[in-house]
């Protein structure tokens, strides 16, 4: 087996397997040959003795949020074997290839939506709460009320407005991605308007953009669905506004689904006749990988008096084997590197206040895991100094707004 990045023919050969596996329905799929050929995402495969591609794995570029700095990613997408060569570690190979050049690249973390949690664990993801969904009819908003502007996006309309939000927004939210226009804009066009029926509206107040909402309309019986895609706001009076904009809609939509950030549960602070009609769905279909533990320590926030040593351990990456020592404005290294499946006698290094593999790891350092919960899993140690642990790792709000 050999593993590679894809080029010419191999990637239309990735198109086609991946329209394979996912089970996708193109009437012509020469019509996307030329285009495939020409598309610059780092794209990985796994090819047999005769040089037949096996299996294939895109490692999307973004710029995720971590305590307000935005430090390079990985999206792992498109991951798909052909079914005659599943089950021969054709996945595994990709990984060990690219999880190494995705560290040598500056890559902080990597992140993914799982199709088996299980699965990608082996390659030392973990599970992360992106946001939560809350289901309520219209009327329950009955209570907020918006007056100000409110100004619906046409197609082909510049996006600053909706921009400047999200640019105040975001950087508040552990793994919400520095956007540019263009990215700002796949979030928001309809091909068809009438058709896909997505709208997006930016919210005014004295002339200046407090909020957006952008919205899809789902046909349902006996009545249509709200389906909020994705919501931002400035501040306070935004927040209120995107709530007041949504109680408009109580004639025209039996049900609204409100995507929000996880760390702001709309239960504790909305007002509402009837909060027991309001459902909450969880979903935690989002893993995250540490890629530089180094650097990921250094990114975040730290209190003034911050000195703990911490030994992680990776499987498959074998720089983040170490023990750091952690202060509030550096990370040092302490002793040799060691392999991940030695015994901790062979690590020299007097015993660490944290030992932690790379899952619970990266969990910790976004803030989708407590310490009270970290202490429950068998992949966390703790030996000193949890008074200081409990004042760095601490509950994050998170959002992720990107697909792929």
């Amino acid at each position: 087996m050999e593993v590679r990045k894809l080029a010419g023919e191999e990637r239309y050969a990735a198109y086609l397997t991946a329209v394979y596996c996912f089970h996708s329905r193109v009437e012509d799929v020469e019509a996307r040959h030329e285009h495939q050929l020409n598309v610059t995402i780092e794209d990985w495969g796994a090819f047999d003795d005769n040089n037949t591609l096996m299996a294939r794995v895109i490692n999307n570029h973004f710029n995720f949020y971590l305590d307000g700095t935005a430090v390079k990613a990985g999206g792992i997408g498109a991951v798909a074997t052909l079914p005659e060569y599943r089950n021969s570690g054709a996945i595994r190979a990709i990984f060990k290839d690219l999880l190494p050049e995705a560290y040598a690249n500056g890559e902080v973390i990597s992140a993914l939506y799982p199709f088996k949690h299980e699965f990608y664990r082996k390659f030392g993801y973990e599970t992360v709460i992106g946001w939560s969904q809350y289901s309520l009819t219209p009327e329950l908003l009955c209570r907020y009320r918006f007056d100000g502007e409110v100004v619906k996006w046409k197609q082909g309309s510049p996006v600053d407005d909706f921009l400047a939000v999200y640019n105040a927004f975001a950087p508040q939210y552990n793994l919400a991605h520095k956007r540019t226009e263009e990215q700002m804009l796949e979030h928001m066009k309809a091909e068809k308007e009438y058709i896909d029926r997505r709208f997006s509206y930016v919210l005014k107040e004295n002339g200046e953009p407090i909020a957006y909402v952008i919205f899809k309309d789902i046909k349902n019986d006996p009545a249509a669905i709200l389906q909020v895609q994705e919501c931002a706001w400035t501040c306070r009076d935004g927040f209120r506004a995107v709530l007041g904009f949504l109680a408009r809609f109580e004639a025209d939509y039996g049900t609204i689904e409100l995507r929000l950030p996880a760390g702001i549960d709309l239960l504790r602070v909305i007002v509402t006749p009837n909060a027991y009609a309001v459902k909450e769905t969880v979903f935690p279909n989002f893993m995250v990988r540490v890629i530089n533990a180094k650097k990921l320590l250094e990114t975040i926030k730290k209190p003034g008096d911050c000195d703990f040593t911490i030994k992680i351990t990776d499987e498959m990456i074998p720089e983040n084997n170490r023990t750091y020592r952690v202060l509030s404005d550096r990370v040092e290294t302490v002793g040799e590197r060691f392999a991940a499946n030695e015994e901790s006698a062979a690590d020299t290094t007097p015993k660490a206040d944290l030992e932690i593999n790379v899952r619970a790891l990266g969990q910790l350092a976004i803030g989708g895991l407590t310490m009270d919960e970290a202490l429950l899993r068998t992949d966390v140690t703790v030996n000193a100094k949890e008074e200081m642990l409990r004042r760095v790792f601490i509950p994050k709000k998170i959002y992720v707004g990107e697909h792929f």
